[in-house]
């Protein structure tokens, strides 16, 4: 195989999308594992959807996804520049060329004379194809008319018949009727190019060997064969990856959840969780395995196991596999992941996540296997840096309604308090003989005392909570409960 050369092209209108990382990394994983090169290029041409601070965002986005480029913006490379703004002139002169040749025009046209064609061709059930009405135009009447003011676009000159034959390597063989296609434009009345000429013109330039991208751009291809086949260019290999759908095999939107890398980092989810699951969108390894490392997904990567069929978005799967990694990785890792979360929820200040480093990670330690995002993670330590105000509705029912509870709430505070090393060993026991002495369930102290120190009926183990919070604060919330019980049952 040729020196293999790849590309993302994102265009700033927005945040990167799980479509757009999928893509990104699909390609990175193809150019590490044949030794090539993965450029990043970002077009942004479309001047009215563009969005302030997008191309930040992006390129925020895929380092924190752990996707390096080797050409690009913050990079270089010597194919740059690698903004489609910075590259107009590249664009026009093509197009010129293009028109000199004859096998483009310029097309005066006016916006509304168009639509009342397209409206005619709509009520006699026919495609819309243009016309054809400027194509006899001589350059030279073309070219007075530009010069006296009139705008004008530029139109590829496509054949009226016959196919274009595309090989895909996911889809195979792919045939596409000139009938259907329309005289392209590929330069607008701005001077703006059109995506599919400026994207040939980049490809071509940047001496890109392969296009890996998703499959809603398979009914650009024939269009930009023909401008390949137009401009005299060498072909790249094209290869369409599933489309991502929602759960009901709808378009994924808004609507299904989170849709951007950057709203999935806000609600806890780990960039290693995200990259194996995205892998997992419409590639297989071929084995059982759901957690795979970038390495082992280079390894085994295969263009050819990308699948036809449509990947379904499930946010469930992807919760899980982050669970996975947030119980897995090194407690050291979640702890740096988890301090931000911390902070911005005002649980903890700058200093003390230093000084109390250690009691932050066994706090950490002991909840994460319970949880499936940093979030979660969060809002299930809050009772270990805040004071419980409020008990769970549910719990105060089944646990706090019994007039027994204050005395045997006050008996396990008292054995607490007798305890000189407070540690799960002896907190246990102490609680363990309490039960016995009174002869009652174990649920029936151990469910309102966790209640009474955490606010929920849920929490990690009683005694490895007791000793995280302290003898002092399990006493004071020991003695708090109880006299919320008193005033509640008055």
């Amino acid at each position: 195989m040729n020196h293999v050369r790849v590309r993302f092209a994102p265009s700033p209108t927005g945040y990167l999308h799980v479509g757009g990382a999928r893509t990104a990394l699909f390609n990175w994983f193809f150019a590490r594992k044949l030794g090539g090169q993965f450029v990043l290029r970002i077009e942004d041409t479309d001047t009215q959807r563009l969005k302030e601070d997008s191309v930040s965002q992006i390129l925020a986005s895929m380092k924190w996804l752990g996707i390096d480029w080797d050409e690009g913006p913050e990079v270089g490379g010597p194919c740059g520049p690698y903004y489609q703004s910075q590259r107009l002139e590249m664009y026009q002169k093509e197009a010129q060329r293009l028109v000199k040749e004859g096998k483009a025009y310029y097309c005066f046209c006016a916006p509304d004379e168009l639509a009342q064609t397209r409206e005619l061709q709509r009520q006699t059930g026919q495609a819309f194809r243009y016309n054809g009405k400027c194509r006899g135009i001589s350059q030279t009447d073309a070219l007075k008319r530009i010069e006296a003011g009139e705008e004008a676009v530029v139109r590829l000159r496509v054949p009226d018949r016959g196919q274009i034959k595309v090989t895909d390597l996911i889809h195979g063989n792919v045939n596409f009727e000139l009938d259907q296609l329309d005289d392209l434009i590929i330069v607008k009345s701005n001077g703006i190019p059109a995506y599919n000429f400026a994207c040939v013109i980049d490809d071509h330039a940047m001496n890109i060997s392969h296009v890996i991208r998703a499959e809603e751009h398979l009914s650009n291809t024939p269009k930009q064969v023909l401008l390949y086949q137009a401009l005299g260019y060498n072909i790249v290999q094209f290869a369409h990856v599933p489309m991502i759908l929602a759960p009901d095999r709808s378009k994924l939107s808004k609507r299904h959840g989170a849709t951007s890398i950057e709203e999935f980092r806000d609600q806890g989810f780990l960039a290693p969780a995200i990259v194996n699951y995205l892998t997992f969108l419409g590639w297989s390894p071929g084995t059982d395995q759901e957690l795979i490392t970038p390495a082992e997904t280079v390894e085994q990567f295969e263009i050819s196991k990308v699948s036809k069929k449509a990947a379904i978005y499930d946010t469930k799967k992807l919760a899980w596999i982050n669970g996975q990694y947030l119980s897995s990785m090194s407690l050291n890792d979640v702890i740096g992941e988890t301090i931000p979360f911390l902070l911005r929820k005002g649980l903890i200040t700058e200093m003390q996540a230093g000084e109390q480093y250690n009691s932050i990670k066994n706090i950490i330690d002991v909840v994460r296997n319970r949880v499936k995002t940093l979030v979660e993670l969060t809002e299930a330590t809050e009772y270990f840096f805040k004071d419980v105000t409020e008990y769970d509705e549910k719990g105060q029912r089944k646990y706090f309604s019994k007039p027994e509870t204050t005395d045997l709430l006050r008996q396990g505070r008292d054995s607490l308090e007798q305890i000189e090393c407070f540690d799960v060993q002896h907190t246990e026991a102490a609680y363990r003989q309490l039960i016995e002495d009174l002869s009652i369930k174990s649920g029936d102290l151990i469910h309102p005392t966790r209640l009474a120190l955490t606010g929920r009926m849920e929490s990690p183990g009683l005694f490895e909570v007791m000793v995280l919070l302290g003898k002092d604060r399990c006493l004071a919330r020991m003695d708090r409960a109880i006299n919320f019980i008193c005033k509640t049952l008055r």
